[in-house]
This record gives structure tokens, C-alpha cells and sequence, in this order.
């Protein structure tokens, strides 16, 4: 499993609603600067697609996605080619 520590490691693929995604960055509670600092940062994933989409999603979110099947982490090939085919 891509999971360390109860996180995603970095360089985790991901299947997402017909994208695959690779998590390209992790975010602890209260590392990134940003400029408006009533953000609430708890662990976040910034996660870059190939369609060339960034997002940041929160741990719980994509917990609680990949459990109900709507996300899938992508382990072995076959479950990639799984994916694939679904699409076409």
C-alpha cells in the first residue's frame, strides 16, 4: 500500500473520476505560508493530474473518497488497465 505513517506517500498514483493523479507534495498542518493566515491547514496532498489540473486535497477527503470507491489508488497495472478500460 502507497500508505505511510497514516498518510500517502509522495509519488502515490491515483485514479480520479477518469484522470490518474500522482501526489506531488505533501502539506503538514501549518507548513505553507500563504498570505491570508486564517486558513485552517490541516494535512493536505497537493495532487498534479495529467490533464494538467493541480489540486489540494485534505487527508480526510481523499480517505473518506478512496473508501467509497470514487477515488482508487492505483498499486499494480491492473488495476490501471481496469480503469482505462472503463473509460473507453
Amino acid at each position: 500500500m502507497s500508505k505511510n505513517d497514516d498518510h500517502y506517500k509522495l509519488g502515490t498514483l491515483i485514479w480520479d473520476m477518469g484522470k490518474i493523479g500522482v501526489i506531488c507534495r505533501l502539506i503538514e498542518t501549518g507548513k505553507l505560508n500563504t498570505v491570508n493566515a486564517v486558513i485552517n491547514w490541516r494535512f493536505n496532498y497537493e495532487i498534479y493530474y495529467v490533464d494538467g489540473s493541480i489540486t489540494v486535497m485534505g487527508h480526510d477527503t481523499l480517505s473518506r473518497l478512496i473508501q467509497s470507491g470514487t477515488v482508487y489508488l492505483l498499486e499494480d497495472e491492473h488495476l490501471l488497465e481496469e480503469r482505462v478500460n472503463d473509460v473507453q
